[in-house]
């Protein structure tokens, strides 16, 4: 890595910056619009079922021989890496090999999509039904598009969509299905599968199922391995997965999970194709159909089981308004060109393809740079809605007064109207719609998030969730409860935007906890932080410096800092925009705070996490309730986990061998240190993190 020493290289990457550095492709929408076209304007006009039935006339795959559902998983039975790894689990179980090949063709019926032109055209009656009551609009970049359909003629494809909605699973296939482009195989979770009638509707629209828990399942791995790589040798058809692995309940990016990434790209590594195109997809909502769910699966609330009846119920959901859903396909990425002089596939070639091989140090390294690149390339294709700032002003104000006092109208409006034109000075895609006055967008942005905030005498309030009619009354750590599932839909918005601001956000922080104007000072606790949320956050392995110059030119852009010499300066005017960013991180800080105390009380003592969890939710509503803490977000399971992840890494926390229970145990002065250089306690310095390939 790259360090910066003196002011050089950081004057360097400003003037660099300052040459290059065009707002074309990152500027509100209506600066934009051609980019984009509404896909329901059409649907509105015509007939649901003519499009439906319709003639579908995709260009698949060049290289790809015709290839049926049938004769894929006979390949994948068939081939001999499986009859190798069959063999020798059932010389390690002592079970015969038929009995072991009879296991895999059910893992394999079981997991197997099964994709059929009928059932697409039925999903897409469907869906354009369900989307018109739904949203008012589905804009989608043409450019991005056209490009995909080129790209997918040429070489095997995978897309790669973020995952925010339940609504991103089929969207991509609809999308496809519309413009004739050959439609999808979609990684989903196994418990879709269990849904009566729906399972198998998903699964001949192109749906295979994965077990959520595959552990040390060494034949199921070996199935599923090699189930991704046929599909991707063979060009069967584009393969769609999420490379954040799950749903985030947060609306922010999560830390990437790379076993299908290996998965995908062993074909390219072992010369079986020549180029793989992987293709980021940012999909962003203005009001996402889960908000309420989301909120209290973070409080620990369980989540519902998938079911058909849950689905039925759910129909309510389609009297609400969502707003705009955006899809922005991402320029594809060639897997060729990205590995140049990054890889040695010669490796590749001392073992005979058909044999299992565990990726090399230098090819973990390499993957999980790529799967943190496209998380960034997907954070960057997102559109930031007007609800989004105005969620990061609301939650810098004090909780009790959106709830009793409520925040002035216009205060509200003319601090988000500041916050827009930094969010562009930031490089943000702004969704402002302008053909509308400034004032209407932000009414309307307020009607439709009506479920979180309401106006009232020109003052705005935070909704308070209904209670039904109860016998005893609401206890105070019930109504803290209550007022975090509000404050969490409504951070949830604002984490939409948190990619835009939190390299800056981090320097400002930074700037405050050191109190100094040192640049190797700032770079030095810069890189501490780093370490900290390095669970919460999306950072590039090895891209520190470029984070830390890139932070520095935002802010001298804005005009909140001055750079000279050795030194960073806050300038005179600065102190807003620094006060807003510090105030945006504040509340993760002090929920790390609260978690590094819980940890700490538990003095070297092993714990699980189903303990730990319990024990900071706990320790946090106590301290809300007594003043001492002003933050809601630490009772989020995910800030938690995040937490725990996190000082994992860096060995503060370490978990036992062979434990079956997730047992944990705390290094009492690590995590005392790591809490004491947040506060500033003592100089912050780089925390040595241990080897995650995060597999």
């Amino acid at each position: 890595m790259r360090t910066v020493t003196g002011c050089e290289g950081l004057r360097l990457f400003l003037e660099t910056m300052a040459d290059t550095c065009r707002d074309s492709g990152r500027v509100s929408l209506d600066d934009d619009e051609e980019e984009f076209v509404d896909i329901l304007e059409e649907r509105r006009r015509s007939s649901d079922l003519g499009h439906a039935l319709r003639t579908f006339n995709p260009h698949p795959f060049q290289g790809a021989p015709s290839c049926s559902t049938a004769e894929l998983n006979k390949a994948v039975l068939e081939s001999q890496y499986l009859h190798y790894v069959v063999k020798e689990i059932a010389m390690e179980t002592g079970s015969s090999v038929e009995e072991v090949r009879e296991k895999a063709s059910g893992v394999l019926e079981e997991m197997s999509q099964n994709l059929q032109l009928g059932f697409i055209r039925l999903m897409g009656y469907m869906f354009t039904k369900v989307f018109k009551r739904l949203f008012t609009s589905i804009f989608v970049n043409m450019e991005g598009l056209h490009v995909l359909q080129q790209a997918i003629q040429e070489s095997p494809v995978i897309l790669m969509p973020n995952h925010r909605s339940y609504v991103d699973f089929l969207i991509i296939s609809y999308i496809l299905f519309t413009y004739d482009i050959p439609v999808p195989v979609i990684a989903a979770g196994i418990p879709l599968a269990g849904m009566k009638i729906v399972g198998e509707i998903l699964r001949r629209s192109g749906a295979f199922f994965i077990r959520r828990a595959i552990g040390s399942d060494k034949l199921y791995w070996a199935m599923l391995s090699e189930y991704v790589k046929t599909i991707v040798r063979r060009g069967y058809a584009p393969l769609e997965f999420y490379v954040e692995g799950l749903r985030s309940r947060t609306l922010k990016s999560l830390t990437p999970k790379l076993g299908m990434m290996h998965m995908v790209l062993e074909p390219y590594f072992k010369g079986e194709v020549f180029d793989i195109m992987l293709v980021p997809i940012s999909i962003s909502y203005d009001r996402v159909l889960e908000e309420s769910l989301l909120a209290h699966e973070l409080l620990g609330v369980p989540k519902p089981k998938e079911s058909t009846m849950g689905l039925l119920t759910a129909r309510k959901v389609l009297q609400e308004d969502y707003g705009s859903m955006h899809v922005n396909f991402g320029r594809p990425l060639s897997v060729r060109h990205m590995c140049q002089g990054k890889i040695n596939r010669c490796q590749y070639n001392l073992t005979p393809r058909d044999l299992p091989q565990k990726p090399t140090a230098e090819a973990q390294a390499w993957v999980n740079w790529l799967a943190h690149v496209m998380v960034r390339i997907q954070e960057e294709g997102s559109l930031i809605s007007p609800w989004s700032l105005m969620a990061c002003l609301l939650l810098q104000e004090p909780i009790t007064a959106l709830t009793e006092e409520g925040l002035l109208w216009h205060q509200l409006t003319e601090k988000t109207l500041w916050l827009r034109k930094l969010v562009l000075d930031f490089g943000a895609r702004l969704n402002w719609p302008g053909q509308m006055p400034d004032s209407d967008v932000m009414s309307s942005t307020v009607t439709l998030h009506h479920s979180i905030v309401r106006c009232k005498s020109g003052r705005v309030y935070l909704v308070q969730e209904e209670e039904p009619a109860r016998r005893h009354p609401v206890s105070p750590e019930e109504g803290v409860n209550k007022t975090a599932a509000m404050v969490l839909m409504l951070a949830s918005y604002r984490n939409q935007a948190l990619h835009v601001f939190v390299r800056p956000a981090l320097l400002a922080s930074v700037i405050h906890i050191t109190k100094s104007t040192q640049i190797d000072e700032l770079f030095s606790c810069f890189c501490f932080l780093q370490d900290v949320f390095s669970f919460e956050f999306i950072f590039i392995p090895g891209k520190s410096s470029q984070d830390f110059e890139e932070a520095c030119f935002f802010l001298k852009k804005c005009g909140a800092v001055h750079i000279s010499q050795q030194e960073l300066t806050v300038s005179e005017t600065g102190l807003e925009v620094l006060s807003f960013l510090q105030a945006l991180l504040r509340p993760f800080i002090d929920s790390y705070q609260v978690m590094f105390r819980c940890l700490s009380e538990e003095g070297g003592h092993v714990f699980t996490e189903n303990q730990f969890l319990p024990a900071v939710r706990n320790l946090a509503t106590q301290l809300i309730l007594s003043g001492e803490l002003h933050t809601y977000e630490a009772l989020s399971s995910d800030t938690q986990k995040n937490v725990l992840s996190a000082l994992r890494r860096v060995e503060a926390v370490t978990k036992l061998r062979g434990s079956e229970q997730n047992e944990y145990r705390v290094n009492n002065a690590a995590v005392g240190r790591i809490g004491d250089m947040l506060s500033g306690k003592i100089p912050p310095q780089r925390l040595q993190p241990t080897p995650d390939a995060r597999l």
